[in-house]
């Protein structure tokens, strides 16, 4: 895990996490601190391998966060070989289980809140009651968004009171906390400062772009023609831009990767390892990959669009997950936002004052600024 010591949050939430009796926890972590080895170390303690059943239910709001914690999970695991783990995820196979009153075996559950209601109420092949942890990771969009929202309600009723119950996120709302703190009974926090939630290993600018789309395009082409990047992620706000910009850049000759919402399973998984074996350099997403994604080569963020909520007010959460996926583990970042209006640089502008960091302006049509960026 290339671990040689604890991070900050490891040190504050795995005392709470290993306590004796069980203590419930709501954290704060920022992206690429360690926080999923903080709580998947726990997760395997609270196991006793001896009793077939589900123990652990741990809840992912996306597939690919639930696949990635499964990963660093089987990782943490290897000495423990006697401790299973299963996906509760869309297309995973339980109706064997179903057909022969068969239960499911593995110890610990990785899922998404949907599929594992329907594993616990309509197929009923594991039993909540039995379940000791209860893990939300990102548990902010898990608790801030309708449907998952009632679904984890549910899921939650279903367990036992003394059940221990686990929140990490890299940001909290007070609305959302103010949620949590009911429906987790005398949590312990763990709460950043807002001076501490902007990532200060990473290097915030942004760029002017007065010709719209063909004006972000060339912009982007002339960074990444520039730069000696490892890999580079860019958000689109809409499918529609993303697919636009993937063919654009395609069509161009640059091997370029798309993952959106329409993307498929089998498709998000074949993606995403291309992309963390290299295979091509930049990714074009939606906000899909905004959280959690976990890819050590990623040095660049480009904001194709300031990420803004459902009133058009700049959404300074996603802007922090989604500039979170470079400079994972203290390493050195860089983050760049296109702006193509006033609106636009308004709202990267009120992001700025709400984490108190600067994002300084840069010129693109000047390779030797550009060039600047990686001393």
């Amino acid at each position: 895990m290339k671990f040689s010591k604890p991070s900050k949050i490891q040190e504050k939430a795995l005392p709470l996490l290993l306590a004796d009796p069980p203590q419930n926890l709501i954290a704060q972590s920022q992206s690429g601190t360690g926080k999923t080895a903080a709580f998947v170390l726990a997760m395997l303690t609270r196991v006793d391998a001896s009793k077939p059943y589900p123990q652990i239910l741990c809840l992912s709001p996306t597939f690919d966060l639930a696949q990635q914690t499964g990963k660093v999970l089987q990782q943490m695991a290897q000495y423990f070989p006697e401790i299973k783990m299963k996906y509760a995820v869309r297309g995973s196979r339980v109706f064997q289980h179903r057909l022969s009153n068969e239960k499911v075996t593995e110890h610990i559950l990785i899922g998404t809140a949907g599929t594992t209601l329907d594993w616990a109420v309509k197929y009923r092949v594991f039993d909540p009651k039995l379940i000791n942890m209860f893990v939300l990771d990102e548990g902010d969009v898990m608790i801030d968004t309708q449907g998952q929202q009632d679904q984890t309600i549910r899921l939650h009723r279903l367990l036992r009171t003394d059940c221990q119950n686990v929140l990490f996120s890299a940001t909290y709302s007070e609305e959302v906390m103010s949620f949590a703190n009911k429906i987790i009974s005398d949590p312990n926090i763990i709460r950043l400062r807002r001076s501490e939630e902007s990532l200060d290993n990473i290097k915030q600018y942004y760029v002017w772009c007065t010709a719209g789309d063909e004006g972000k395009y060339t912009a982007l082409t002339n960074i990444y023609g520039v730069l000696t990047i490892g890999q580079c992620i860019v958000f689109c706000r809409t499918r529609k831009s993303a697919i636009w910009l993937a063919g654009k850049m395609n069509k161009d000759g640059h091997a370029v990767a798309l993952l959106t919402g329409q993307s498929n399973v089998e498709q998000r998984i074949a993606v995403l390892n291309r992309f963390r074996e290299g295979s091509e350099r930049l990714l074009i997403t939606t906000n899909l990959c905004a959280r959690g994604i976990d890819i050590d080569q990623v040095t660049l963020v480009v904001n194709y669009d300031i990420p803004v909520d459902v009133n058009h007010e700049p959404d300074c959460e996603t802007y922090l997950h989604r500039i979170g996926r470079s400079g994972r583990f203290g390493k050195s970042g860089l983050a760049i936002n296109f702006v193509d209006s006033q609106k636009a640089y308004d709202n990267l502008m009120s992001i700025q004052n709400h984490f108190k960091r600067v994002i300084s302006e840069l010129d693109t049509d000047d390779p030797d600024e550009i060039e600047k960026l990686q001393n």
